[in-house]
């Protein structure tokens, strides 16, 4: 059995991590969720890969999250006739609806939202922000531009658009395609991108139809700004950091990273801090210094996940990738300034019952010689308010739902276990301390605290905890039948 680890470590599959024998080596060296790209390869290509998944998860016995990430729209300039051409800041550069092949002064931009949200004064990015241009005179069909910073621009290369709104939804034919194909795989998290409002998550919802949690990646500035509102509809977060420092200055990420993590934490909804984060490892075996300071100031701010892209996907050091980042994660959790920083983070919430029980949950936990807190949940909520508190013992997260338990793999702190069904609160305490001996939190001399709901099977009823004996003997000698 694996050593228990708060963070989750989210690696991406590809060309690089197809095989059953390199994902079984990626599980084994720490990743706990696994993520399909839908932007690159074909639906036979994330079946194959999902199947390979859930046949590990059937040997080894433990939930395994999958994360299926859309692409969203990509917005990209037309073809030229001649290649690449150079741009010099000063340069003038119009883009346009007509479907002729560009040349050293236009170019087709087949996206005629952009046109009808620009202004004068907007700024279009090409090529991840690497040429920049100012619009001097726009209409419904065209835009005239200045170039700020020069660059060479070529076939199909990406356009974004920071500083307005883009008329656009979030997701494309493609990705309503792609929506229904992973929901119909049985996926447990859906990464929709391209957010800007709280609508667009509320139209993937509709369609998910609660057969996956929707996950909206923050990758734009109008993200940032609505970033309460959608917050609020989401299930979960992804910090896309990637896009954010191409839209926005890129010494503005860090503290935005910062801030959306907490804001997550304290709404009790998984964030993940995700792009570059080891990207030298793509064709090196060590990250640099830099990289892994990254990866430990993220889990360090108290972050849920820490995620693996083109590292585990196409490099060349997949299983190293993983066990570097599994490293880091342990290094930073043994650190006595880690329980002070994120504790110092924690904020008081008792608008509910549940909110008191898991306060109370976690408050025994750092008082009293308690090995785990054992949880019991239906619909996952009471395990996301536990993970909310970051207590110092491991939370062991039952349910007699595999839907729950995988999604529930994502959340700080967790070790996932799918139970029976039961029906009184006996069964609850047995079966969780007998979990917590299983898995190695404890042994027959400890004790553990187990949280459920009366009645059972309904969700958003926790209201009761109880300090328990691992002694199945003492259980049954204090609470005969």
């Amino acid at each position: 059995m694996r050593r228990h680890r708060n963070v989750k470590i989210v690696a991406t599959l590809g060309p690089a991590s197809s095989s059953k024998e390199m994902i079984r080596a990626l599980f084994d060296a720490g990743a706990d969720v696994f993520r399909l790209n839908m932007s690159h390869g074909s639906h036979d290509d994330h079946r194959a890969r999902h199947d390979t998944i859930r046949e590990i998860e059937a040997e080894t016995g433990r939930p395994i999250a999958i994360l299926a990430d859309l692409q969203g729209p990509k917005l990209r300039v037309g073809p030229f006739a001649a290649g690449p051409h150079e741009l010099a800041v000063g340069d003038h550069f119009r883009f346009d609806l007509s479907p002729d092949l560009g040349d050293a002064t236009r170019v087709s931009l087949p996206h005629p939202e952009i046109f009808a949200a620009l202004i004068e004064g907007s700024e279009l990015l090409v090529n991840d922000g690497k040429i920049r241009l100012t619009v001097q005179k726009c209409g419904p069909d065209f835009a005239d531009c200045v170039v700020t910073v020069a660059g060479a621009i070529s076939d199909r290369k990406g356009v974004n658009v920071p500083d307005v709104v883009l008329p656009l939804a979030a997701l494309s034919d493609k990705d309503r395609a792609d929506l229904e194909f992973a929901c119909e795989l049985g996926v447990d998290w859906l990464a929709l991108s391209f957010v800007q409002r709280a609508e667009d998550v509320e139209e993937a919802k509709t369609l998910a139809k609660g057969r996956a949690a929707i996950l909206s990646k923050i990758e734009k500035p109008a993200a940032v700004r609505a970033f309460d509102e959608i917050l609020q509809a989401s299930d979960g977060i992804m910090v896309a950091r990637g896009d954010l420092g191409v839209e926005l200055p890129v010494h503005s990420v860090p503290p935005i990273q910062k801030r959306l993590v907490r804001l997550c934490r304290s709404a009790a909804k998984p964030v993940i801090v995700a792009t570059q984060m080891l990207e030298s490892m793509i064709d090196s075996p060590m990250p640099t210094r830099a990289e892994v300071s990254d990866v430990a100031n993220a889990i360090y701010e108290g972050s849920d996940a820490v995620m693996l892209s083109a590292e585990s996907a196409a490099g060349s050091f997949p299983v190293e990738a993983v066990r570097t980042m599994d490293n880091v994660a342990r290094s930073v959790e043994a650190d006595p300034n880690y329980r002070s920083i994120i504790e110092a983070a924690r904020k008081a919430s008792l608008s509910s019952v549940p909110d008191a029980i898991v306060t109370a949950a976690r408050e025994i936990a750092e008082t009293t010689d308690v090995a785990a807190i054992c949880a019991f949940s239906q619909s996952g909520k009471t395990i996301s308010l536990i993970a909310r508190e970051r207590p110092r013992v491991p939370i062991l997260a039952l349910s007699p739902i595999l839907t729950v338990t995988r999604r529930m793999v994502l959340t700080w702190g967790t070790h996932c276990v799918t139970t029976p069904r039961m029906s009184r609160f006996k069964e609850a305490v047995i079966i969780g301390t007998r979990a917590a001996r299983e898995y190695g939190f404890a042994d027959e001399t400890r004790q553990v605290v187990v949280m459920a709901g009366v009645p059972f099977n309904v969700p958003g009823t926790t209201n009761i905890l109880r300090i328990a004996p691992c002694d199945d003997r003492l259980i049954f000698a204090t609470d005969p039948e």
